[in-house]
């Protein structure tokens, strides 16, 4: 069944059955590989991308269940100019083997939509879904609470 779906801006026409879950539409079918396949049963982050900048994990959402426009890592920034989250990232050494890191940096970006100045605990609930086998958890409150820092100063 022919679909259209609004991923980083662009409509993209998929030839898909609807139950195809949404990471596979985004990594098969548009070649956007940032966001990764960690379990598949949504316990990991390692899938998270943003429906309307809700932070949800792809690999539980069905194609004919998107409704809306899909963020993920790829419209967050471009290697030229990176998004303050992305480059926080960077600044603070984040990534260690960087698999979880795209799902780590989509959540965080739906936190700083809703909190701009979370407090640790806010981070650390929002982030709670999100795992990083590196236990780079420390380094991640850090950049999350730098690039809100850097966003409220604009």
């Amino acid at each position: 069944m022919a679909t259209t779906i609004k991923v980083n801006g662009t409509d993209h026409k998929v030839d898909l059955p609807g139950e195809v879950p949404l990471l596979w539409v985004l990594r098969d079918e548009l070649g956007m590989t940032g966001t990764k396949f960690g379990c598949g049963v949504a316990s990991c982050g390692a899938c998270t991308v943003q429906i309307n900048g809700e932070a949800m994990r792809s690999c539980q959402v069905a194609l004919e269940d998107v409704d809306g426009e899909v963020t993920t890592i790829e419209g967050l920034g471009t290697p030229d100019a990176m998004s303050v989250l992305q480059q926080s990232w960077v600044d603070h050494q984040v990534a260690q083997c960087g698999y979880c890191q795209s799902g780590q940096i989509m959540n965080a970006a739906a936190l700083l939509a809703v909190t701009p100045a979370p407090t640790d605990a806010e981070i650390d609930e929002a982030m709670s879904g999100n795992l990083c086998r590196c236990g780079t958890y420390p380094r991640i409150r850090a950049a999350i609470h730098s690039a809100a820092q850097q966003m409220q100063e604009g």
